[in-house]
């Protein structure tokens, strides 16, 4: 193996000794995590830090956690959130773990036109996880939840990780859109399906109850106290119609080739603050003093999930630079087997390089050999492009360098190394294993 795979596996390793041993906050592991990729580096040290601390320096979901952080506890501070719950519940909330399932099913259906996991995490939780964790959902379990939901940006089409697959050199000449289009949707929906298992299980398991129906206002009264406080997802709406044919076709009329350049992850939460502070309006503070002690409450919660984040992504920088992706894809090169083995080692070569970086780097790195590697086993076209996509659609739930895991923690107020064991084993294995069943025929698509 590379030194950039020992790099890998060090950098794993690093963080759960000192979060999962040592009992660090994961702030510090990351920052230990990425110190210890650089090392790895020898002589170049230094090179592979710059690198590393530029790119995050520049990764536009690093701003867009730390709004979402600010945009959930201004919601919570100036009371709209428990006006939207009441409102939710009048219509979901005599279902046990009804806020569960909406939000399953409201990531399923933003996963195509978002394509992204951050974006789901981040518009999905903004609603839903203060609302499981009002009806009854641990604040873990509720965060556990929306991250591992964020794969289905990737996995459900048409989403951009399709599109990016469809254009490379191996899959473009055998496989087109149509062709691929109604199999991905297929096989989206079977990890769609699976999702709603595991809710059906946390829900038994977990014992979350119902709402209590002395608490549960008719929908009519519910809506005439409330209404004003769902005006301010709008700024998730938005930004979300703007990724639809219609709506790029409206953005390019106005700004031209301006409108490819919108990021749904950074114009959610900046849209939605702006939201939040129209319709609240009058519960906002009105003195220095009061926006001082405001902001002073909200400090401390920047600490861990900023650092974490960035370090996440200044690791995966200096991993690239290591030739982590070159290094991987020989491995891959590499392998002769049945079908069977080589969709499980293409899985989990695929998973392992997902949890650095983000799903479509994955499929831009390395989709086109994965396709060569499955097809050339037996695997069908259709079935091995579906496959890598789910394979890669852990990204969202893939420890420790998901994105969707910290917003969503942030968002929930919860230390993200308390979803980690969990999200691995509800989510990244259970998705490695559907992408299997698809690349050999078990499961049809």
């Amino acid at each position: 193996m590379g030194i950039a795979v020992w790099a890998l596996i060090a950098y794993i390793v690093i963080i759960v000794v000192w979060n999962g041993v040592l009992k660090r906050n994961i702030g510090e592991a990351m920052l230990i995590g990425f110190a210890g990729v650089c090392l790895f580096g020898g002589g170049r040290f230094f090179e592979l830090a710059w690198a590393g601390i530029a790119d995050a320096m520049a990764e536009e979901v690093v701003f867009a956690a730390l709004a979402f952080v600010f945009m959930g506890y201004l919601l919570t501070r100036l009371g709209l959130i428990q006006e939207q719950v009441t409102v939710l519940n009048s219509v979901f909330g005599r279902l046990r773990g009804g806020a569960g399932y909406v939000s399953t099913a409201a990531a399923a259906l933003l996963g195509g036109p978002s394509g992204s996991g951050s974006g789901i995490s981040a518009s999905v939780g903004s609603v839903t996880i203060p609302w499981m964790i009002r009806s009854n959902w641990r604040p873990d379990l509720a965060a556990s939840l929306v991250a591992g939901n964020a794969g289905l940006g990737i996995s459900i089409p048409p989403s951009s990780s399709m599109f990016l697959l469809l254009g490379s050199a191996a899959v473009a000449p055998v496989l087109s859109a149509d062709q691929l289009f109604v199999p991905a949707l297929v096989g989206g929906l079977w990890t769609v399906a699976h999702r709603f298992v595991v809710v059906f299980l946390w829900v038994r398991r977990n014992r979350i109850a119902a709402t209590d129906a002395s608490d549960i206002l008719p929908l009519r009264e519910a809506l005439r106290a409330g209404w004003a406080s769902l005006l301010v997802y709008a700024g998730i709406l938005i930004p979300v119609l703007m990724t639809l044919d219609f709506g790029k076709a409206l953005m390019e009329s106005r700004v031209g080739e301006a409108a490819d350049g919108i990021s749904i992850v950074v114009w959610i939460p900046v849209l939605t603050v702006l939201a939040t502070f129209a319709v609240a309006w009058r519960r906002l503070p009105r003195t220095a003093s009061a926006w001082s002690e405001l902001l002073g409450e909200m400090a401390p919660r920047y600490a861990v999930i900023g650092a974490t984040l960035f370090f996440a992504f200044a690791a995966a920088a200096a991993l690239g630079e290591l030739g982590l992706v070159e290094q991987l894809t020989t491995i891959m090169e590499g392998v002769d087997a049945p079908a069977v083995v080589i969709a499980a080692i293409v899985g989990l070569l695929l998973v392992v390089i997902a949890a650095p970086l983000t799903g479509t780097a994955t499929i831009a790195a390395v989709g086109g050999v994965a396709f060569s590697a499955l097809t050339a086993a037996g695997v069908a076209p259709a079935a091995a492009a579906t496959a890598i996509l789910i394979f890669a659609s852990t990204e969202g739930a893939s420890p420790p360098g998901a994105a969707p895991i910290y917003i969503a923690s942030g968002i929930a107020q919860v230390d993200p190394a308390r979803t980690f064991g969990r999200l691995i084993l509800w989510f990244v294995i259970p998705t490695l294993v559907i992408g299997v069943l698809i690349a050999t025929g078990v499961l049809p698509i």
